[in-house]
């Protein structure tokens, strides 16, 4: 599946539900591939690309002891929920570049998606430049928002699982 189809797939999965995006290390790719959907003004509220640290707790409420882990991915979802009134969310934070920060190697990413307030956080090691490594992250965060909606109903129009 190309990436746009990917969009299509997470707001059909959306139904009647809202998304909202909190992106570190992935800059604004996820949030770009929903907006890119046909009628996306009637479920994207909006992300927000925090990519410093004091962004991060300031914002959505990080409170994590770092900023790059699993616990803060899940940290950014729910508080892209909060800050947005959003049903379904997804957030990254990572390390793309070439060196290790706060002891993370580097091609590491935490992706989190928050369905309906059920969280859920997993991690991953890209390999490749910063670019790829950031492509590779958009597309496992696209792929992680559709598991994640195919395993949670929506809201008032049954399973979203499909037969």
């Amino acid at each position: 599946m190309e990436d746009e189809d990917l969009g299509r797939r997470v707001a059909e999965l959306l139904g009647e539900r809202t998304i909202a995006t909190a992106e570190s290390c992935t800059a604004g790719r996820v949030a770009e591939v929903l907006a890119s959907v046909e009628k996306a003004t009637e479920f994207l509220r909006g992300g927000i690309v925090a990519y410093q640290d004091e962004i991060k707790r300031g914002l959505l409420d990080v409170a994590a002891e770092s900023v790059i882990s699993a616990a803060a991915a899940a940290e950014m979802a729910a508080g892209a929920a909060r800050l947005f009134d959003a049903d379904v969310t997804v957030s990254t934070t990572g390390v793309a570049g070439d060196e290790a920060a706060d002891g993370v190697p580097p091609g590491t990413v935490f992706i989190a998606t928050s369905v309906d307030g059920e969280v859920g956080s997993s991690v991953h090691r890209f390999d490749g430049s910063p670019e790829e490594v950031c492509d590779q992250a958009r597309r496992q965060a696209l792929v992680e928002l559709i598991e994640a909606m195919d395993c949670i109903p929506t809201r008032g129009l049954g399973s979203a699982r499909s037969g």
